[in-house]
């Protein structure tokens, strides 16, 4: 098994805090409702959101993908950090074992850089190829600036 690790660094006018709560431990409520077109659900499998917690995404239909599954590696709600792990689902194709995430919001000015860091897992010692990678990047970016959109026309949610 191959490990390609990706950092990326996402700069948002939102508070740390606000951000997390949002985009981390309210992702299956606040995402479905922003991206109706993308997110059928996200429903708790295992768990009620801690450490060990399953969340399964269900895409809407007629999209790319059927659904994934993420459990949560590790979470700290005071520093703003989560690890989750893709670990089921028809994006991991056929190529990777799995996916980690660490995630960790932390001031920056008024507002917050997002570090994340990737780590694929392949199956064997395949390859991603580069634009594999800038795809899930470019979604990633996107989900975050909607989500950042979101909470400064509503300055009272997750305060």
């Amino acid at each position: 098994m191959g490990v390609t690790t990706v950092t990326e660094e996402i700069t948002t006018s939102i508070p740390p805090s606000r951000m997390f709560k949002a985009l981390i431990l309210d992702s299956h409520i606040l995402v479905p409702k922003l991206m109706p077109q993308a997110f059928k659900s996200i429903e708790f499998v295992q768990g009620e959101g801690g450490v060990g917690t399953i969340k399964q995404t269900n895409f809407a239909e007629g999209g790319h993908y059927k659904y994934m599954k993420h459990k949560i590696e590790a979470l700290d709600v005071d520093n703003c950090y989560c690890k989750y792990s893709l670990i089921e689902g028809d994006m991991l194709g056929d190529s990777l074992e799995s996916i980690t995430y660490e995630v960790k919001f932390e001031a920056a000015g008024a507002g917050s850089m997002c570090k994340m860091t990737s780590h694929y897992h392949t199956k064997g010692d395949l390859a991603l190829k580069e634009e594999e990678i800038k795809a899930g990047k470019d979604k990633a970016s996107g989900m975050y600036k909607l989500v950042e959109e979101y909470l400064v026309a509503n300055p009272d949610v997750y305060g």
